[in-house]
């Protein structure tokens, strides 16, 4: 008994370096598993899948492209025989392209102006004070997102009749901008409760008012905020059709959006070449606008107002 009491402690396997050279690998390495062939099935699956919806947005915007240089353009996606830029020419030339394009600039800039200060000055009580029925008005709110534009249109339109503001851009640009409202006060909302309340609170200690704190101290710091919310209003309302087509009956005062479906010609008949060469010309200002505001907003950030 005694003897076996002694050797006990020699039999146990050392825990110490030798120890994990007996394992056969290195310390902190991971066993090496062979491949499934049921995630390797699975990983061909998800690769085929990802590649069918990238040709499903590939193969428009190359039939657009290559339609916009073709003379002869057709529905079928194929090399131009014979490029040129005769579509852009005849676009541009035509009275087609830079006055639906200029009303398109004005309601789609005017409701972004107008959405994103009434947003700022709407979320700013929502996000820094605390009253009895914020909930209940930010679920009000939530649920003015859902409705859709078209269960609401036959009272607009009767509404605008009424006031004599059927056919006016100023009406149009105000309804565009109210209906933009409840998302840009939510997505506004989550921006500014993301600045620190500390900084107003040392803004309030130096005298300054809870607007020009708002102004000075909360817009600057949350400016890439504001970009985002100013091109989703602006996207939204560049390409909208129907509230135009509706309340826009004018040719001279509707926008591109608009304007694109004269293309689409009676009997059957479209313009294939000059619809394409239209609509690169009608993406072009959305794309240079997301570069412009998006250089101007990054030039902030959160960090340097907080530091120290």
């Amino acid at each position: 008994m005694a003897s076996t009491a002694l050797t006990a402690p020699q039999v146990a396997e050392p825990r110490g370096r030798a120890g994990r050279r007996s394992t056969g690998r290195r310390s902190g390495t991971a066993p090496l598993h062979p491949a499934s062939p049921r995630r390797g099935a699975s990983a061909i699956a998800a690769d085929l899948a990802l590649a069918l919806v990238g040709v499903a947005f590939v193969v428009p915007l190359a039939w657009i492209v290559l339609a916009a240089f073709d003379p002869s353009a057709s529905v079928s996606v194929g090399l131009p025989s014979r490029p040129g830029l005769g579509n852009f020419t005849t676009v541009v030339e035509g009275g087609q392209t830079l006055r639906p394009l200029w009303n398109s600039t004005v309601i789609s800039m005017g409701t972004a102006v107008i959405t994103v200060v009434v947003s700022v000055l709407a979320a700013y009580p929502l996000s820094r004070y605390q009253m009895r029925f914020r909930k209940p008005f930010l679920y009000g709110v939530l649920f003015a997102t859902t409705l859709p534009i078209t269960a609401i249109m036959v009272p607009v339109y009767a509404l605008f009749v009424a006031l004599g503001l059927l056919g006016s851009t100023a009406g149009t640009v105000l309804f565009l901008a109210a209906t933009s409202l409840p998302i840009a006060i939510w997505m506004t909302k989550n921006f500014m409760d993301s600045v620190p309340v500390t900084l107003e609170e040392a803004a309030w200690t130096d005298g300054a008012s809870a607007m020009v704190a708002l102004r000075r101290i909360v817009v600057p710091l949350m400016r890439p905020g504001l970009a985002v919310v100013f091109i989703f209003v602006f996207a939204q309302t560049w390409g909208n059709f129907f509230v135009p087509f509706v309340l826009l009956s004018d040719a001279a005062t509707q926008p591109a959006a608009v304007a694109i479906y004269t293309f689409f010609g009676t009997n059957g008949t479209i313009s294939y070449g000059q619809l394409a060469a239209f609509s690169i010309l009608y993406s072009v200002p959305v794309l240079v606008l997301y570069l412009v505001v998006q250089r101007v907003a990054g030039s902030s950030a959160m960090a340097g107002g907080i530091k120290g």
